[in-house]
């Protein structure tokens, strides 16, 4: 990542803080990317389609003031933090949330392993409305607090589990085994997530973004939640492309114009 492109970066996540490779600052960064630059599937809706080139994930993302999900996101973050020295590797993993660990998704998500003075650290811009807002030590059954969740990585057999706590209650966010994700491998995962009549991408509207004070704000197709710390949440439905655009540029600095494709979600 060239200099100038990096300081568009800083620019866009609102970051003005140090710039060496330390465990502060990779904190800091996580923190402000996962609440600057939303997490959407919308292009895919849109039948745009989604190029995880880094000259596209770039201009999207940050020129165009858009969001994104996993190889988007995480691969922006990736360029970021190698560019500022980090020894960070991509990583593959299968997301879970909200099913039984005798499921078997697709794997098509990736996060980033971070090594900082000896010790390996997890990080994830890219997972929606479970993306992390600090890194989280690679460490097993030790609750960690973040300034959202709380988290913790458990073991079960040659499987990790990424977790997150809301309310008293803990909940698999993903699994993953440490394999690296090549640069194929994330083409052949983005293929799949944005194309495959069977990707819930392809049916279902995401776009969240994680607030200040522990707060998250997410759309689910027509819901709209706001969920505290403590994991209460309020929900409200949108009703109209019209509300929807409204919501999309106050909660997400998200500007679209009006699309077929999104009336077409609320006739």
């Amino acid at each position: 990542m060239e200099p100038n492109d990096l300081e568009k970066y800083f620019a866009r996540v609102g970051y003005t803080g140090a710039r060496e490779p330390t465990l502060a600052v990779l904190h800091a960064l996580t923190a402000a990317h996962s609440q600057s630059i939303p997490f959407e599937n919308l292009d895919v809706l849109l039948g745009v389609g989604v190029d995880i080139q880094p000259d596209a994930v770039f201009a999207k993302l940050v020129e165009r003031r858009r969001g994104g999900y996993c190889f988007e996101q995480n691969g922006l973050f990736l360029r970021v933090l190698s560019a500022l020295g980090f020894e960070a590797t991509p990583l593959a993993a299968r997301v879970l949330s909200g099913q039984p660990r005798s499921h078997i998704p697709p794997r098509t998500h990736m996060f980033l392993r971070v090594l900082i003075d000896g010790s390996v650290w997890l990080t994830d811009v890219g997972i929606g409305s479970m993306s992390l807002t600090s890194a989280v030590r690679f460490e097993l059954d030790v609750e960690q607090e973040t300034p959202h969740e709380p988290r913790r990585i458990v073991r079960e057999g040659e499987r990790y589990f990424h977790q997150a706590k809301l309310g008293a209650e803990w909940s698999d966010v993903y699994v993953f085994t440490g394999e690296e994700m090549p640069v194929i491998d994330r083409e052949v995962g983005n293929w799949y997530t944005s194309t495959h009549p069977r990707s819930h991408f392809a049916h279902n509207m995401m776009v969240a973004r994680a607030e200040p004070n522990g707060r998250r704000v997410a759309i689910l197709n027509d819901e709209l939640k706001r969920r505290e710390r403590d994991g209460h949440a309020e929900v409200a439905r949108i009703t109209s492309e019209r509300q929807l655009l409204q919501v999309l540029e106050q909660d997400f600095g998200i500007e679209l114009p009006a699309s077929p494709r999104l009336a077409g979600r609320f006739s």
